[in-house]
C-alpha cells in the first residue's frame, strides 16, 4: 500500500475524482506541453455524465485556459475499460497538428492512474495490505494499528496528520459560521448552523447526536461550495471522520496526539479498502465513499475509547458492512442530495458501531477483509446508472418527487 498521505489530501471540493483528479491531470499535461496552442480534453463515462455538476470543466479550464485555446468534449455513453472516470488530453501546435496525447483515469480520492500504474510513481510503503495481516502483527508485537502506520511511514507522518487535523477543524468551524445557499440548480440551503443552534437547546443525549450531525453537515457543505476540505477518503464523504473526531475532541477532551493516532488508524483502514477494492463512487458506488468513511470513523472512535485491535477491526467492519450496496446517485450531478445528509447519518452510525463493538470481545464471524471483498464485487455488479452518472435512483426520480 502507498502512503496515507495520498488518502488524506487537503484540497478544494466538491469532488476528489471529478474535481481534484482532473485538475491534477491538467496540471501534469500542461507542464509537459507548455508551448501548445490548443488543448482538447475528452471526458468519458461518469466524468462526462456528472462533470458539470461536479465542476470538472471549471477545474480543467482554470488550469489550461490561461495558456491556450481549450476544447472540451463530453462522452457520457463511452466507458473506457480500465475505469469509468477516463480522460483523453490532446495538445496541438500552431499548425493544428497533434503533438502529444495522454489517456489517464481519475480513480478516486484525487489519485490518477495510467493503464494501472500510479502516475505519481509513489513508493509502496506498507508490506502488509490486509487487515488480517496487520491484526496478526498487532497480536505478535503487542502494538496497535497506529504504531504500524508510524513504522511504515516514519515519524514525519505526525506533522502531516497535524496539518490534516488542522484543516478538518477549520472546515468544521467555517461551515458552522456560514449561512446561505449552496451553489447549483438545487438552491439548497445550508443547515449546519441551524442544527448546531438547535442541538445546544437539547439535553445531553440528543445534544450529542445533534452536534455530530451539525459538524458533518458543516464540512460537507463546505465541500459542496468548493471550500477547502480533506479527502477522507473522498470529497463526497469528507464530513464523516472530521465530525466524529471533532465531536470527541470537544466533548471528551482527547489530546491532539490521540486524535492524530486515531487519524492514522482511520487512514490505514481506508488505505486497505483503496488498495484491495476502491474508494471511487464511479467504480463501486457510494459504499466505497460514505461506507468507507464510516468504517474509518468507526475504527478511529473505537481506538479513542480504548478498543482492542479486534474491537477496532470489528467497528470498522460494521461501518462498511452496513453500507454495502449503497448507490451513488447525486441529484443534478451535484455533491449535495443525498450526499450531504448521508455524511451526517454515517457519522452517527460510526459512533454506534464503536458502542456496539465495545460491548463485545471483538470476536465476530465476518471479517473486515471479507466485507471489502464483497463490497468490491457488489460495486462491480451495480449497473453504471447507480455509479455517479446521475442516470438512476434518486437522481432520476427527483423531479417527480418534488412537491
Amino acid at each position: 500500500m502507498k502512503s496515507i498521505k495520498e488518502l488524506y489530501r487537503i484540497g478544494i471540493g466538491p469532488s476528489s475524482s471529478h474535481t481534484m483528479g482532473p485538475r491534477n491531470a491538467a496540471i501534469l499535461f500542461l507542464n509537459r506541453n507548455l508551448g501548445s496552442k490548443k488543448f482538447q480534453v475528452t471526458l468519458y463515462g461518469s466524468l462526462a455524465a456528472t462533470g458539470k455538476g461536479h465542476m470538472t470543466d471549471t477545474a480543467i479550464l482554470e488550469v489550461l485556459q490561461p495558456h491556450a485555446l481549450v476544447i472540451l468534449i463530453w462522452k457520457p455513453d463511452v466507458f473506457l475499460p480500465f475505469h469509468p472516470n477516463g480522460m483523453l488530453f490532446e495538445a496541438f501546435d500552431e499548425k493544428g497538428e497533434l503533438i502529444d496525447k495522454w489517456t489517464v483515469f481519475s480513480v478516486g480520492g484525487g489519485a490518477l492512474e495510467e493503464e494501472g500504474t500510479s502516475k505519481e510513481m509513489s513508493p509502496e510503503l506498507y508490506d502488509m495490505n490486509t487487515m488480517a495481516e496487520i491484526y496478526s502483527w498487532c497480536q505478535r508485537s503487542g502494538k496497535n494499528y497506529w504504531e504500524y502506520v508510524e513504522q511504515c511511514e516514519g515519524s514525519s507522518i505526525w506533522d502531516y496528520l497535524g496539518e490534516v487535523w488542522k484543516a478538518m477543524k477549520a472546515a468544521v468551524e467555517r461551515g458552522l459560521e456560514t449561512e446561505g445557499t449552496l451553489p447549483g440548480a438545487l438552491n439548497l440551503q445550508r443547515k449546519s448552523s441551524s442544527y448546531y443552534i438547535k442541538a445546544m437547546g437539547y439535553k445531553e443525549s440528543l445534544r450529542s447526536r445533534g452536534l455530530v450531525f451539525a459538524y458533518a453537515l458543516a464540512v460537507s457543505e463546505e465541500n459542496a461550495s468548493g471550500g477547502i476540505i480533506v479527502t477522507a477518503p473522498t470529497c463526497g464523504s469528507c464530513g464523516v471522520l472530521p465530525a466524529v473526531l471533532y465531536h470527541l475532541w470537544k466533548t471528551r477532551g482527547f489530546s491532539d496526539i490521540r486524535i492524530l493516532r486515531a487519524l492514522a488508524t482511520a487512514g490505514l483502514i481506508g488505505n486497505i479498502v483503496k488498495h484491495n477494492a476502491s474508494i471511487s463512487g464511479a467504480e463501486v458506488g457510494c459504499q466505497g465513499e460514505v461506507g468507507v468513511a464510516c468504517a474509518m470513523a468507526s475504527g478511529a472512535a473505537s481506538q479513542l475509547f480504548g478498543g482492542s485491535p479486534s474491537q477496532i477491526e470489528y467497528a470498522a467492519e460494521m461501518g462498511l458492512e452496513h453500507h454495502l450496496g449503497m448507490t451513488c446517485d447525486p441529484v443534478c450531478g451535484l455533491v449535495q442530495i443525498p450526499c450531504i445528509e448521508r455524511n451526517a447519518y454515517a457519522a452517527a452510525r460510526a459512533l454506534d458501531a464503536n458502542i456496539y463493538s465495545a460491548f463485545t470481545d471483538g470476536v465476530h464471524r465476518v471479517s473486515f477483509d471479507k466485507v471489502v471483498e464483497v463490497m468490491k464485487q457488489t460495486g462491480h455488479d451495480l449497473p453504471s446508472l447507480y455509479k455517479e452518472t446521475s442516470e438512476g435512483g434518486l437522481a432520476k426520480n427527483y423531479e417527480q418527487m418534488r412537491f
